[in-house]
């Protein structure tokens, strides 16, 4: 079974049976170890949006930005992982959602949520985490890496202070550069006031979403870097794209701040934070800025770190 890993959700669900039209799915009945769990456990109680039915069961629901939704009986199962030293782990009676109704979209079958809340596996496990993401749209990528608890590569790279707020991971960023130039952008508009704004770290979304102003300069700046050797291209509505090959010595980063609709065709892979035609507070670092990085979640000490790196080379 295949999960999307999610930093910007909490909660572990993969499609169980009856799951009617999913692909790959869990069959509870044929483990010894699964239990659903009731209304009035503690588990359920933490949940935002839980219901209870009529065999008093507690039923999550788990919605995300881009429109999918799963719904199914929050239960608990032991859970082996493989260790650092080909050994393995269980983790008797993780709690995790057995889903038994997603969107069609879905094309995974569940979705790893590594948030911080308590109904969360690093939560449950107290741990640490790291992972490291390769090339993002490469199939035949294999070296990507997860990394849970001990052997969390958390201790190198560049570090920033790491907030967590509503189960969500919450970064300081102080300013962005092209070219090794500073953009002229005030660094109080990625603060967090009491209870809006800041900068959020999140796997589950591929592109990276910026406050208004931060947005516009750093589109501007990449007009200026980029229009001098390719042309513009307006086959992607509301995007700026451009068409040919960009150059590998462009010092933009090609694989974190572009994405490819097509082969000839790059896409900046950021957006303004817009919702309803609404400016946000909030920016939103997705997994398209993170390829090509270790990223270390030290949740003891309040740490991220930031270490760029091929991937391949956690495989020895």
């Amino acid at each position: 079974m295949f999960a999307a890993m999610d930093t910007g959700s909490s909660l572990l669900w993969v499609q169980c049976s009856p799951c009617p039209g999913c692909s790959c799915i869990f069959y509870p009945s044929r483990s010894s170890s699964y239990a659903t769990l009731p209304c009035d456990s503690e588990k359920c109680r933490y949940l935002r949006h839980a219901y209870c039915t009529p065999n008093n069961e507690c039923m999550y629901l788990q919605g995300y930005g881009i429109g999918l939704s799963s719904s199914g009986i929050l239960s608990t199962e032991q859970l082996t992982f493989q260790t650092s030293d080909e050994g393995t782990m269980r983790v008797e009676d993780a709690v995790f959602g057995c889903g038994q109704s997603t969107n069609e979209e879905f094309a995974l079958s569940g979705v790893f949520g590594l948030g911080f809340d308590r109904v969360s596996l690093v939560s449950q496990l107290n741990s640490s985490f790291s992972y490291c993401i390769g090339r993002l749209h490469d199939s035949n990528y294999l070296h990507n890496k997860l990394i849970l608890g001990q052997g969390a590569i958390i201790d190198e790279g560049d570090a920033t202070p790491l907030q967590v707020i509503g189960g969500l991971y919450y970064v300081t960023l102080e300013a962005i550069s092209v070219e090794g130039i500073m953009l002229d952008i005030n660094p109080s508009i990625f603060r967090r006031d009491d209870s809006d704004g800041g900068v959020i770290i999140d796997t589950g979304t591929d592109s990276t979403w910026l406050v208004k102003d931060a947005y516009e300069a750093l589109r501007d700046a990449v007009i200026i870097t980029v229009d001098r050797s390719l042309m513009r291209s307006y086959s992607e509505s509301n995007k700026l794209c451009y068409y040919g090959i960009m150059s590998p010595e462009l010092a933009l980063g090609i694989d974190s701040m572009f994405h490819q609709p097509r082969a000839d065709t790059f896409c900046m892979a950021v957006n303004p934070t817009i919702i309803d035609d609404q400016h946000m507070k909030y920016s939103l670092i997705g997994t398209t800025a993170q390829q090509n990085y270790n990223v270390g979640y030290d949740i003891g000490r309040k740490q991220m770190t930031f270490q760029m790196m091929d991937c391949e080379f956690l495989d020895d």
